[in-house]
């Protein structure tokens, strides 16, 4: 433009576009020369420019990495040891140690040593007791010999306590943009309609299930009545020549194997239903493994996953309507019972559970029987 505009051409470019005159005669040499730059010219000779700070000073990405090392091992003569360590006090350390770095350098130089900010990694399962592993080819015989006789396989357990109320719950929806659902600032008890307690029982072998939602504490007779429910409701219907029945559930919470409570309450529904019930606990840390986290309680969290529960029929609804492609339906009610805490067993009472526990691990695996039925060997 300079070039057609002739005398004046110069001012009149500088005017438009705040270049300074060396630089668009600069430019008016490079056309008449006939000059083409590319992307692979270099404004700057290779080399110059500011050197970096470990080019000048190569020690420092020892001292970095020592500092650093010494922290993470765990020495007890670090300066590190009980901070957290972020860039801001490695750049205060490697300062105080005459070596004056931003945190920005610190975090670029961690990065050329191979760190990067992680969490926590739950790898560690720590020593596997020997009873771990025979107890779960125990409890898989135990699966394989009821379904084959045709009897029902449940695996049980109590998802977590929701509230219930107008709170956030984790996840997101599509809603149109700028309209998101308004819930309480707050998540204060208070502020609610209470709790929900979904005590589930899953059918492994049909892959149904049934969640009994409580609505006060979650204890021993409410996780036996939610048992009784699911017999009332699916289990007489599907399993009518049941000749007993297996429950596979964890070795703590309301089902736990030494609560006395689970056994008593237990024995009162035997006496009802005529039909023994075997129970086989996971053993303690390993509740992943029980089918229902996975196979049902997975499936409720994702269905209902940032939409607040509001109100109990809001909680039923959305367990009721969970479904898989692998064909998970579940069946749901509101037991709107009041269950009594810290209940007291005395032994006297204990004495009339005719518990029969079995030769393999005795205090996971027993078979509580009807009272009209004798206890015999396993």
């Amino acid at each position: 433009m300079a070039l057609q505009e002739g005398w004046g051409g110069i001012q009149r470019v500088g005017d438009v576009t705040g270049l300074s005159a060396p630089t668009i005669i600069k430019g008016m040499r490079e056309v008449r020369s006939r000059r083409t730059l590319t992307s692979q010219v270099r404004v700057r000779p290779l080399g110059a420019g500011r050197k970096s700070v470990e080019a000048v000073h190569p020690p420092l990405l020892k001292s970095l990495s020592r500092l650093v090392e010494e922290s993470t091992a765990g020495d007890p003569m670090s300066s590190l040891r009980w901070v957290h360590k972020s860039t801001r006090t490695l750049a205060e350390e490697m300062t105080r140690q005459g070596c004056p770095l931003s945190h920005m350098t610190i975090g670029r130089l961690l990065s050329v040593l191979g760190y990067s900010l992680q969490v926590n990694a739950k790898n560690k399962e720590g020593r596997s007791p020997d009873t771990r592993d025979s107890q779960f080819r125990y409890i898989n015989r135990q699966v394989e010999k009821f379904q084959a006789a045709g009897n029902p396989v449940l695996s049980i357990d109590a998802k977590k306590k929701e509230k219930v109320g107008e709170f956030k719950n984790a996840g997101r929806t599509y809603r149109r943009k700028g309209q998101p659902i308004a819930v309480n600032t707050y998540d204060y008890p208070d502020l609610g309609k209470g709790v929900a307690i979904p005590y589930g029982a899953y059918d492994v072998g049909r892959n149904h299930g049934f969640v009994n939602v409580g609505m006060t504490h979650e204890t021993a007779e409410f996780a036996v009545e939610s048992l009784r429910w699911w017999w009332r409701r699916i289990g007489h219907k599907h399993y009518p020549k049941a000749t007993g029945w297996l429950l596979c559930a964890d070795g703590g919470g309301s089902n736990g194997s030494r609560r006395r409570g689970w056994k008593y309450y237990l024995q009162e529904l035997t006496d009802q239903l005529g039909i023994p019930v075997t129970v086989c606990h996971y053993p303690p840390g390993t509740s992943k493994w029980n089918k229902i986290e996975h196979r049902m309680f997975s499936f409720i969290s994702l269905n209902w996953q940032g939409v607040p529960l509001d109100d109990y029929a809001t909680v039923v609804n959305l367990i009721g309507a969970t479904r898989t492609r692998k064909g998970l339906r579940i069946q749901t009610r509101l037991d709107r019972r009041a269950y009594e805490l810290r209940q007291k067993f005395a032994d006297e009472e204990m004495a009339q559970v005719h518990l029969r526990p079995h030769e393999t691990h005795p205090k996971w695996n027993y078979t509580i029987l009807s009272g009209q039925q004798v206890p015999g060997p396993n």
